[in-house]
């Protein structure tokens, strides 16, 4: 055999098993069906990568969807300070920035990517080829035989790895193929949905709401019966043509999506004032139409929210617009109170996977080891990155999934 492994899908994951496995003396063949390796790595956090979080590890898990658990061993020996010497060794700055997420320091997803790809093609035990399309794994007795592309070629090898990526952003590669070839060597998937994705709101959003920023405020969603399923850290959101997005509505989406996709309808409130408990907000509210009484009620609501809200709040609070602050009753000024405190909104849908971040769902995290990544099922199979059943927050988390998983399955070939 020319090649001890075949790694299907050259993104992040692929790109990070290559360089570990090749380093390790590994005859590694590097298969891409795309005409360029890493697209989905090159535009991740809006074309700046946010390539891991320096929050220990007890916080990250908490932020890891599935079972947080099964990832333990794998961060225990391949984390977020070993990412960030692992690239910083390999003359690629990088920086913390706000909610210690860590980006590349010239701000460039593009150099994350030129520092894993540069070596492996300079790598004389790593050959890679574009423009490949992986058709099946090829087995015999319980263990992998090679793999066999599209034009029927057989590539002979004891080991394979998918790290084809899930079901997001399918324009850069990711459709599914990894999924469907785990499928055929007897892998349970358990079932996909987007995740990391705007979320579709039944109320209308207004023109000047589309693209703005809040900040500093706290998403929370029940569901019909009342009962609380998320409850966000303070943090931005923003709004899209049909619905709400930003770090916390996608986040937020990791917990919506599933309920949302098996047609279920959920209840999201958005509060304003996250720093003010409601007696506080009241004593405030009080206070500021006691002091300008003469104001119109529509022009004042400046005091409280943004202009851009002023559409949204009006119809809803249910005062008329041209009263001044000193006719307002208690009753309506509670009534602002509550909604600053719980905007709210029902979610309907979410947007699809061309706009979604990752893959919720994939192969059963029961069908493989922990420690190496390898399929219980076959052999010399492993499999990595997004096809596993884990998923995470924005902040970083998601690649150092991608990264850790990868490391581990390049130290066990």
């Amino acid at each position: 055999m020319d090649y001890d492994v075949a790694i299907v899908g050259a993104g992040a994951a692929g790109l990070m098993c290559a360089t570990v496995a090749s380093e390790r003396g590994r005859r590694v063949l590097l298969l891409e069906k795309m005409d360029q390796a890493g697209r989905k790595l090159r535009i991740t956090g809006k074309g700046r990568c946010n390539l891991t979080n320096t929050n220990p590890l007890r916080d990250t898990l908490s932020h890891i969807g599935s079972d947080p658990r099964w990832i333990r061993n794998a961060y225990g020996r391949f984390f977020n300070r070993e990412l960030m010497d692992f690239f910083e060794s390999r003359g690629l700055p990088l920086t913390v920035e706000r909610g210690n997420r860590v980006y590349p320091t010239s701000g460039k997803a593009l150099d994350v990517f030129l520092s894993l790809i540069g070596p492996l093609e300079n790598n004389p035990l790593v050959t890679i080829r574009k423009n490949t399309t992986v058709k099946r794994v090829e087995t015999l007795d319980g263990q992998t035989t090679g793999v066999v592309l599209q034009n029927g070629e057989r590539i002979g090898c004891r080991q394979v790895v998918l790290a084809t990526g899930g079901l997001s952003y399918p324009t850069t590669g990711s459709t599914g193929a990894g999924l469907r070839m785990a499928m055929e060597v007897g892998h349970t998937v358990v079932d996909t949905v987007p995740a990391l994705v705007p979320l579709k709101c039944a109320e209308h959003i207004h023109d000047e709401l589309v693209g703005f920023v809040l900040r500093n405020v706290q998403l929370n969603i029940t569901d019909d019966e009342g009962h609380i399923l998320y409850r966000s850290p303070l943090g931005e959101m923003t709004f899209c043509h049909d619905g709400i997005a930003g770090p916390i509505g996608l986040s937020a989406s990791r917990i919506a999506t599933r309920p949302l996709h098996e047609g279920k309808t959920l209840h999201a409130t958005l509060d304003l004032k996250p720093a003010l408990s409601p007696d506080q907000l009241d004593r405030r509210l009080q206070t500021d139409l006691d002091q300008n009484g003469r104001r119109i009620f529509n022009d004042a609501l400046r005091m409280w929210l943004p202009a851009e809200l002023i559409p949204l709040a009006l119809p809803q609070l249910h005062i008329e617009y041209y009263k001044r602050l000193n006719q307002v009753t208690g009753e309506e000024r509670r009534r602002l109170g509550r909604w600053l405190k719980a905007v709210p909104f029902t979610l309907i849908g979410t947007h699809d996977w061309n706009e979604a971040i990752v893959t919720q769902g994939g192969v059963s995290l029961a069908e493989v080891n922990p420690k190496t990544m390898e399929s219980r099922l076959m052999k010399g199979l492993y499999i990595i990155g997004e096809l596993l059943d884990l998923d995470a927050d924005t902040g970083g988390y998601n690649l150092q999934l991608a990264f850790s998983t990868a490391h581990a399955a390049g130290m066990a070939l």
